[in-house]
């Protein structure tokens, strides 16, 4: 198996079809575990490939165009990809060069293009020739050295005037792998210990007594007692929210949105006793939920639902916390998930706001008086955070903010947000709203 055509196929998936990385990257593997064993082999450097180019694509595509005498048409996107696919492993990668060309260019046959093979040979051949005058004359040009396309460019610029060089330099990066430490079996001391006798070294995350970040990523499998439910994978910046929401022994409590359920189950680690019912929209996100919960030992009610229809889920008893991690445009979380550059190009963001207006509303009906909603998301754009927030205040008379009284993040009219890479966190914003009495 030529990993270059599979990591081809993959990344045409979130080019041409608008499917996300994560779920084409994991649906080609269940495939070729199916039919190819061998695979698993190359598992690392096909992910290297897929996500390495969909972090760099606004640069490879500037590459692309000045090695072209004139453009591809639509219908030889592939062979764009293909470049792409060429130019990244000769740039970014340790790949000997000539591996790198003359594996790309056979890809060219696979895809029954065989006269493209000379042609895809000349632009990588031209650009090993050329690279060391070719990249010092992309800084004049601010999407190809920033890697963010135009319309996530001037998001982040207005968004975060002072700020948006270091948001994009995080969003380049590649995001550590992080630990929340099931502290109900073990403490993060002792779990670190464990680690380190396994040969896993690992840093505590300041702020959040459950988090660990990998100074390396490694397979879950090899993480000491992860099938036991000693661990789970989640960003430090996600576990504040369990702390945050603070449910108590007894207390009712909704996640809503709640797959693939990591909240979910940091909720329960921390107050197994709560009665929560969890609910997504998606059957096959909640999947993965009850995956997690029968790891970890834990139980919780779990429903397919749209949270805004109450009518469909809600049995007319108020609840004590609510954690709403509302649907964001995920511009908190582009290192974890580069394929957000090409898929939110522009940035167009109206229908989350208003999804996200229609969830606070319907959700804060059913809480209780003196009751908690935490919302959350891994945005840093205002129009999803501290405004929707700010709007919900002047419009719902009995809300009132219950405020975060803490020294992470950065301090907003409503809430607070936390920058990408922040203690090695993602992008995140959390604001927590009461019920008056």
């Amino acid at each position: 198996m030529n990993v270059r055509l599979q990591a081809l196929n993959i990344l045409m998936q979130v080019v041409k079809h608008n499917h996300s990385l994560d779920g084409a990257f994991d649906k080609s593997l269940q495939q070729q575990q199916t039919n190819n064993a061998a695979l698993d082999a190359h598992t690392g450097l096909l992910k290297e490939l897929c996500y390495g180019v969909m972090r760099w694509w606004p640069t490879l595509q500037a590459i692309e165009q000045s090695l072209l005498d004139k453009p591809l048409v639509a219908k030889h996107q592939d062979l764009s990809v293909l470049i792409w696919i060429g130019i990244y492993q000769l740039e970014y990668m340790r790949t000997a060069d000539h591996a790198a060309v003359s594996e790309t260019v056979a890809c060219a046959q696979a895809i029954k293009k065989q006269w493209a093979k000379s042609l895809l040979n000349a632009v990588l051949r031209r650009f090993q020739r050329e690279r060391g005058q070719l990249i010092p004359s992309l800084e004049n040009n601010l999407v190809a050295s920033t890697a963010h396309p135009s319309g996530l460019l001037a998001t982040l610029q207005q968004a975060w005037p002072n700020d948006w060089r270091y948001i994009v330099e995080q969003n380049n990066a590649r995001a550590p792998m992080s630990l929340r430490v099931n502290q109900r079996l073990i403490s993060r001391t002792d779990y670190r210990a464990r680690l380190e006798q396994a040969g896993i070294f690992a840093d505590v995350v300041e702020h959040i007594d459950s988090a660990l970040s990998l100074k390396n990523a490694c397979p879950v499998e090899t993480l000491p007692g992860f099938n036991d439910g000693l661990v789970s994978v989640q960003d430090a910046a996600a576990q504040l929210a369990a702390t945050l929401l603070a449910p108590q022994s007894g207390q009712r409590v909704i996640d809503a949105c709640a797959a693939p359920g990591g909240k979910t189950c940091h909720l329960l680690e921390q107050a197994p006793d709560i009665d929560l019912l969890a609910i997504d929209s998606k059957a096959w996100r909640l999947q993965r939920l009850e995956e997690n919960l029968q790891r970890l030992s834990l139980s919780c009610h779990v429903q397919v639902a749209d949270a805004i229809d109450l009518e469909s889920w809600w049995d007319g008893q108020p609840v004590d916390r609510i954690l709403l991690d509302a649907p964001c445009s995920g511009s908190g979380v582009i290192r974890r998930h580069p394929d957000i550059k090409w898929l939110r190009q522009e940035f167009d963001i109206e229908q989350l706001l208003t999804t996200q207006s229609e969830l606070l509303r319907a959700l804060w009906s059913t809480l209780k008086p003196g009751g908690v909603l935490l919302y959350a998301t891994c945005s840093i754009l205002a129009a999803e955070n501290h405004q929707q927030i700010t709007r919900f205040l002047a419009e719902v008379d009995d809300a009132e903010e219950f405020p975060i009284a803490v020294n992470w993040g950065c301090p907003m009219l409503h809430g607070r947000t936390i920058l990408p890479g922040e203690n090695g966190m993602d992008g995140f914003y959390y604001a927590r709203l009461r019920k008056k009495r």
